[in-house]
Parts: structure tokens; C-alpha cells; sequence
């Protein structure tokens, strides 16, 4: 997947969950659309570089609009991280179609935002013969400083219901995925964050129990003229629905 036109700045603050202030490389400073509506866990972080696209349509009410942050990976280079949780569906998307999920390749048709059981699940893929695979794809930002990749990186009800309806969708003789989309290049395994949601982590683990599959993919970014210019999924990550950060990992 290609990002548009990707302009450097540097992160003065997140606010208002949908604001960000940002000082460009020239010098400008420029109020920017947050795509995100998360806690944001680790990720926002004033004074670091990030990358934004701009915008001419008009109807816009903000000009500019947050992609991307880079972080210290702590072995003096950065690791590179999506804020705009709209880029995931997308890049998963263009990963399906192109067979680079073999766990769910082979499918005949795709359809987008399917709603099912009361909920709105990503994809929903309809083989030539059997059931069908209802998919849910979850970004990944959260690396804590044990190394580890987590989510979700706040309480999240929402998160929860999706679970749920995979498994009932499992119990009618479906297929239920849970993808989890690392858009953190500095990740390399994903688990429940139970030390933020302890209700997600248990649901996650139930709905497992009841034949939920769970997948994780890491991205890779490539970059031309100096700057971000297309990601795609490009591994199979290990998952772990037994690890827990410890809060006193904040001392190491």
C-alpha cells in the first residue's frame, strides 16, 4: 500500500483525541487530523519526528492529517509507527488479495464492513464451497518497554463484543480470525494486554478456547525520496495469550 505524499514535521501535542499540533520542517506549524481515537499508549509522544499528508479538497475542515511517528527503538535508531488506524483495514486488505495471508488465502469473494450479530466485523471472505471466514483486524501500536507487542492500549468494550460475535459466528459452522496488524515496525510479537484490559484478555482466551483463530503480521515500510513511501505485511508474528507486563518492568 502506497502513503500519499508524505510531508516531516515534529509533534508538539495530541489533544482533543482528534487534534495534533505539529511543527513542520519549514518551520510552519499546522493543526493536523488525529486518526486515531485510541489512548494512543506510547505513541504519543511530543518532540519526536512524524510524517503527515496534506489535503486541497476544500470540504476539509484540517489541511494536514498525522500518518506516522518514529520512535527510539532503544539501539540508537528508530522504529517507525502508524497513528491512522484507517491505513490498517486497507493494508490487510491489499495483503488478502494479493495471497500474502496464506492462513486465508483461496477465497472467491471479499466484502468489506459486514454486519453481523449486531456488529460491524472487516471482512468478510466467501470461499467457493463451505462457510464463510468473517475477519476482524485489530492495529497493533502498543510496544511497552519489555520488548513485547500488546493490545488493546485501553479498556476496550468494543474490542470485547467482536470477540464475541467471532465465536458465535464459529458456533454457526463459520470461520472467525482475529488479525491482528502490528503497524509498529519495532514489534515482533503481539499478546492481550492484561494489564490494561484484564476483560479483553480473558475473552480473548475464551473465544480461543471456542475455535476463534488468532493471526498477527508485522509490516515493512519502504521509503523513497527521504521519505515513507509504501508499507505492506510482510511476516507472520509469534503470538503469546499467556504473557503479562509486569508494571515493575518500568524500572529496567
Amino acid at each position: 500500500m502506497h502513503y500519499p505524499v508524505l510531508l516531516p514535521g515534529k509533534l508538539s501535542r495530541r489533544y482533543k483525541r482528534f487534534l495534533a499540533d505539529i511543527e513542520l520542517e519549514d518551520g510552519r506549524e499546522v493543526v493536523a487530523h488525529c486518526p486515531n481515537t485510541g489512548s494512543m499508549r506510547a505513541v504519543n509522544v511530543p518532540g519526536c519526528r512524524v510524517w503527515v499528508s496534506p489535503s486541497t479538497n476544500p470540504a476539509r475542515k484540517l489541511s494536514w492529517t498525522w500518518e506516522l511517528i518514529e520512535l527510539p527503538d532503544g539501539k540508537g535508531g528508530v522504529d517507525l509507527v502508524s497513528v491512522h488506524t484507517g491505513r490498517a483495514n486497507a493494508l490487510v486488505e491489499e495483503a488478502l488479495r494479493d495471497g500474502l495471508v496464506p492462513e486465508l488465502a483461496g477465497f472467491a469473494e471479499l466484502k468489506r464492513e459486514v454486519n453481523v450479530e449486531g456488529a460491524r466485523l472487516d471482512f468478510r471472505l466467501r470461499a467457493v464451497q463451505g462457510g464463510d471466514t468473517f475477519v476482524e483486524v485489530k492495529q497493533v501500536t502498543l510496544r511497552e518497554n519489555d520488548g513485547h507487542g500488546y493490545f488493546p492500549d485501553s479498556v476496550s468494550a468494543r474490542g470485547r463484543r467482536h470477540l464475541e460475535v467471532l465465536a458465535e459466528l464459529v458456533a454457526r459452522g463459520h470461520r472467525g480470525v482475529l488479525l491482528f496488524c502490528a503497524a509498529h515496525t519495532g514489534i515482533d510479537d503481539v499478546a492481550p494486554a492484561a494489564h490494561l484490559d484484564p476483560a479483553y484478555a480473558r475473552t480473548l482466551q475464551a473465544v480461543v478456547e471456542r475455535g476463534v483463530e488468532v493471526l498477527a503480521y508485522g509490516c515493512r515500510v519502504t521509503w523513497g525520496q527521504g521519505r515513507p513511501e509504501a508499507v505492506m505485511l510482510d511476516r507472520r508474528l509469534d503470538l503469546n495469550l499467556e504473557r503479562r507486563w509486569q508494571a515493575d518492568d518500568e524500572s529496567r
